[in-house]
């Protein structure tokens, strides 16, 4: 018995997930609704493989509402394809709809137009961009916190520019953050002011506790996924993440990917190019040598900062 090939497409909300399954000729299969949940994520496989041989399937949104259902699919070996959302012009064509667009999600990944391989959001990698998200949250925080405490002081009753004067940075915020407001008083702007200035004050502190926190966070983390980065000069906790970031893993073919069922024998259909390897950033980072991606071999060694041909024509090149 022969199993039919089943490319599936996904539209993905925050409570729910639309699938829908075409076969090796694009013909539609079904369409079907499942929550956004792990039993959900179980319920979509299932009913993908209830049409057949599941190929591959095309998500949308693998960076936000569908990030879980691609790191289950390709926990379950399942062939994940990154979709992006329909452009206005087509939607503006076939209309809005979430079939219609797990549909559109399917036959771009059977057409091939979509390629790209999601990044599996897993390991130490991950844990450092959760971290530097965070941390990006509240020095923004901090920004719009201080530019606040700014703007009272500009504006606040002479007395109390009077106790600020001269001050500025951090230890105004620490003045702003000790004043002594009559709250039986709060109806003089003199009073509210200082309230006003004491608050923000101390959210200024909260938040330069928080980023040190994150600092520390982020060395420890730095430390325990590339040792020895730290070592490098000008290279701190922020640098290094920043670098570390960009190398979450995705998953690699070991080798080109066979052409899409539906134009076997054309002589015309394109072979796609093969999976993404690790490039000479990563071993720069990592220390890690990388495998060589065809043509003239490139080498890299743990103290460089990028590839050195090393090929026949390696003088043409430096």
């Amino acid at each position: 018995m022969v199993t039919s090939t089943v490319i599936g497409g996904v539209d993905t909300h925050a409570d729910t997930h639309t699938l829908a399954a075409l076969d090796a000729q694009g013909r539609l299969l079904g369409t079907r609704s499942v929550p956004a949940t792990a039993a959900g994520n179980r319920r979509a496989l299932g009913w993908l493989s209830s049409h057949g041989q599941v190929d591959r399937v095309g998500v949308e949104g693998t960076g936000s509402y569908g990030a879980q259902l691609a790191r289950y699919l390709t926990a379950q070996d399942v062939d994940v394809v990154e979709v992006d959302r329909a452009d206005r012009k087509q939607r503006r064509q076939r209309g809005k709809s979430d079939p219609l667009d797990a549909e559109a999600a399917a036959r771009a990944v059977l057409a091939r137009t979509a390629t790209t391989t999601p990044k599996t959001r897993t390991g130490p990698v991950e844990s450092l961009r959760a971290l530097k998200a965070t941390k990006r949250a509240a020095m923004k925080a901090m920004v719009a916190a201080r530019s606040a405490l700014v703007q009272l002081v500009i504006t606040a009753p002479h007395s109390v520019r009077e106790q600020l004067h001269g001050l500025s940075g951090t230890t105004r915020v620490e003045a702003c953050a000790r004043l002594r407001p009559d709250r039986d008083r709060l109806h003089e702007p003199e009073q509210a002011v200082k309230l006003a200035l004491r608050r923000t004050a101390r959210r200024c502190l909260v938040l330069a506790e928080e980023i040190a926190e994150a600092d520390a966070d982020l060395d420890a983390l730095v430390k325990h996924t590339a040792p020895g980065l730290l070592d490098h000069f000008g290279v701190g906790p922020d640098t290094a993440s920043q670098l570390l970031i960009p190398l979450v893993t995705t998953p690699t073919a070991s080798g080109p990917r066979p052409p899409s069922p539906h134009c076997a024998g054309s002589a015309h259909c394109p072979h796609p190019p093969d999976a993404p390897t690790a490039t000479g950033s990563t071993a720069a980072v990592t220390g890690t040598p990388t495998k060589p991606s065809g043509g003239s071999s490139w080498s890299v060694s743990a103290t460089t900062t990028g590839p050195r041909p090393t090929g026949p024509d390696a003088a043409s090149r430096t």
